[in-house]
């Protein structure tokens, strides 16, 4: 986007906000400004003028991108809450503002393009303490610039009719303002061109004797006088010239660019030329481009009858090209040279071909999008004789960047609102053939549109962590999308084309299923500017659940497993680029039941003394026993799939279920409750862990506590 089309777009936007904000003097809030260029300060409180109504910070500069760096010193620090500087296209923030130790704000700032920004400020939105909203205020700038345009021609002498080229020495050539038709002077026509980085003066003298040039310019930036008054008229460029009579009498024309097509070469083109003693009625003259014979046949005129203005009626018929820098051509009869004259012969506009500026790179891919800005280029011949026009298009440059033979420069800007799908180009109200097409916006957009619902509540994509624990049943995961986000009047972004790779995996990470779903298409709501021209039939369904493409459904999945989600966007829709998402929803339990076999071993049991003894007695260490527990597992609060190493459990106790000796007498079946503790919580199948419990012996019939160690094999 060009420099000064950015501004007014950022412009319009300040402006926008101002309405919301309020807005406040300057120097209500700062009583210093400090701006640095290299090892140079300028100081607000010395380097002010007042300029349209209002005080500007002047400085100098010779580069139109200057980078420099500002401090702002308010008047109270303290009671500013915050401070922000609004963007702009006038300039480009390098480094940004900053709070420095509670004392000043600095940042610093690349300037865009100094010699083509006017109204160039600082917009500033400023909060108090004391105010309940930010107020906007804004610190004007005044650039100014030395420049000068000097002529130092070679010599003093011109010959009537023979155009001589001249160079304009300049330090800113970008900086000055010159007019570029043909300028009539006393006795001398010039011109002013610019061609590759140069300004150059072309002179046509049209009567003999000293004769002197005075051409005035203007800057589009000023400097400054010495009582500090901005002066945009530079020095005028003066010289004078001897024109002399050439050897050959100079007959002009009055056509000064002929067209060479087929009807300039078949029938010709009526002109008129001055009436001279020697010119014969009713003759065809040969019109060559040197004085000896034998030269290239430029051109034929035939003089038809004089006219009453001391001009003479002609028929002119081309057949070659000449360019008047080129010099003179030679009217002749035969191969006698009477008479010079001079016009240019060009070829007829024709157009070769078009691009468009995209990336600082020029492109053959002539699509554009609504709302936007773009630099065209078109290349071909005679194109400074062509009135190019395109369909519905705004140029939104009054004067082309680049305007030569060869090539013209515009600036345009597409209408929000365009209904067309290709745009033709036209050329003095015909159509060239060449046209650019409308295509909408395709750019990836954040997920900030997409939400997910998979417990009850709608949650933003782009505001959920990569993973999710869900201490409930999961019903269903829904995937929506809020269409109205998408695009707005300052941002298009197009439909959005999404895939959706979902993975579920159990508890011991092993792959349940795997699922890909292709072109999701979402497109912008009705509040987009383009929404009428988007179109439905590709659009899909504003909202989905996965339980749709999955055949194990989301209710039905164990403790512990995890449903991942990776939503991104399909990159052969955004030529590789888009963004993309992950996120993985646990299903997470605080503990779970299960059904243990182990074989406690060396247990030591203590029971109720039997009736008439004195002292309770402490069990003997029992055999190898079956234990079949029911018991809780629980699990570690902030850790996946993570038990604790503890079990709480009931159910039945075989003692001494392997003790095969004839003297065994403690074997029996108790109920009991039994906690166990286990020296390692990984997820193993055996494990030998320590057991305390409570029980009671059936066949005994009495009570009885345990404590020891065991076997336990887990199913």
């Amino acid at each position: 986007m060009h420099s000064s089309s950015r501004s007014i777009l950022l412009t319009a936007c300040s402006v926008g906000l101002s309405l919301c904000l309020y807005s406040q003097d300057f120097d209500d809030f700062f009583r210093e400004v400090i701006m640095r260029t290299d090892t140079v300060e300028y100081l607000y409180s010395v380097n002010n003028l007042e300029y349209n109504g209002q005080k500007h910070l002047y400085f100098p500069y010779d580069k139109g991108n200057l980078v420099a760096e500002f401090e702002l010193i308010p008047r109270e620090i303290y009671s500013i809450d915050s401070l922000r500087l609004l963007p702009s296209g006038d300039f480009e923030i390098i480094d940004s503002l900053l709070n420095i130790n509670n004392e000043y704000y600095r940042f610093k700032v690349r300037f865009t393009d100094l010699n083509n920004t006017d109204f160039l400020r600082f917009t500033l939105a400023v909060r108090d303490t004391s105010m309940g909203r930010a107020v906007i205020t804004g610190l004007n700038l005044f650039p100014y610039t030395s420049t000068y345009i000097k002529l130092y021609p070679p010599g003093n002498e011109l010959f009537i009719g023979e155009e001589k080229v001249f160079e304009l020495v300049t330090n800113g050539i970008d900086n000055i303002r010159y007019p570029n038709d043909w300028q009539e002077g006393a006795g001398l026509n010039y011109r002013i061109t610019k061609t590759f980085n140069q300004l150059q003066l072309h002179i046509i003298p049209i009567s003999l004797g000293e004769k002197s040039l005075t051409i005035y310019f203007r800057t589009k930036r000023p400097f400054l006088n010495d009582q500090l008054n901005p002066v945009f008229e530079l020095p005028p460029v003066q010289y004078t010239f001897a024109v002399r009579q050439s050897r050959l009498q100079f007959i002009n024309i009055d056509k000064r660019d002929v067209t060479l097509d087929d009807s300039s070469r078949r029938q010709g083109m009526e002109v008129q030329i001055d009436q001279v003693r020697l010119l014969e009625m009713q003759k065809t003259y040969r019109v060559e481009d040197r004085e000896q014979p034998g030269g290239t046949l430029i051109a034929e005129i035939f003089t038809r009858n004089s006219l009453a203005n001391n001009r003479v009626l002609c028929r002119l018929r081309v057949y070659n090209y000449h360019r008047e820098s080129e010099g003179y051509l030679y009217i002749k009869d035969g191969d006698q040279a009477y008479f010079i004259t001079n016009f240019s012969i060009i070829p007829k506009t024709a157009i070769s071909s078009l691009q468009i500026l995209r990336g600082g790179q020029w492109t053959d891919n002539l699509s554009v999008y609504p709302g936007e800005s773009i630099d065209l280029k078109v290349e071909g011949q005679t194109l400074h004789k062509a009135n190019l026009v395109i369909e519905d298009l705004v140029n939104i440059v009054t004067d082309t960047v680049i305007r030569s033979e060869n090539m013209i420069q515009l600036k345009l800007q597409v209408p929000l609102n365009i209904n067309r799908k290709r745009l033709n180009l036209y050329n003095n109200g015909i159509n060239t053939g060449y046209s650019l097409n409308v295509r909408e916006y395709q750019e990836p957009r954040p997920f900030d549109f997409i939400w997910i619902n998979y417990d009850g509540q709608k949650k933003t994509l782009i505001d959920l962590p990569q993973t999710i624990l869900v201490d409930k049943t999961v019903q269903d995961v829904i995937i929506g999308s809020d269409r109205r986000v998408i695009d707005s009047e300052g941002k298009l972004y197009g439909r959005q084309y999404l895939k959706l790779e979902i993975t579920v995996t159990g508890r011991k990470n092993e792959l349940v299923e795997m699922k890909t779903i292709d072109n999701i298409v979402i497109c912008p709501g009705i509040n987009s500017p383009r929404y009428e021209y988007y179109g439905d039939k590709d659009c899909g369904s504003a909202y989905f659940g996965i339980n749709d493409y999955l055949q194990k459904k989301t209710h039905n999945l164990d403790i512990w497993s995890k449903i991942r989600l990776k939503i991104s966007h399909q990159k052969d829709k955004y030529e590789g680029e888009g963004f993309s998402k992950e996120i993985e929803i646990i299903l997470k339990k605080s503990y779970s039941f299960d059904i243990d076999l182990s074989f406690p071993a060396g247990l030591i049991t203590i029971s109720k003394p039997e009736a008439g003894s004195d002292n309770q007695k402490l069990g003997s260490l029992s055999g190898i026993s079956i234990a079949m527990i029911g018991q809780f597992t629980f699990y570690h609060p902030e850790k996946i799939n993570t038990p604790r190493p503890f079990k709480i459990g009931a159910g039945f106790l075989a003692l001494n279920t392997f003790n095969f000796s004839e003297a065994n007498d403690d074997r029996d079946l108790g109920i009991v409750i039994l906690g166990s503790l286990y020296p390692t919580t990984k997820d193993v199948k055996l494990t030998f862990p320590l057991y305390v419990g409570v029980g009671y012996f059936l066949q005994k019939e009495k009570p009885f506590l345990l404590v020891g160690p065991g076997i336990r094999v887990s199913f």
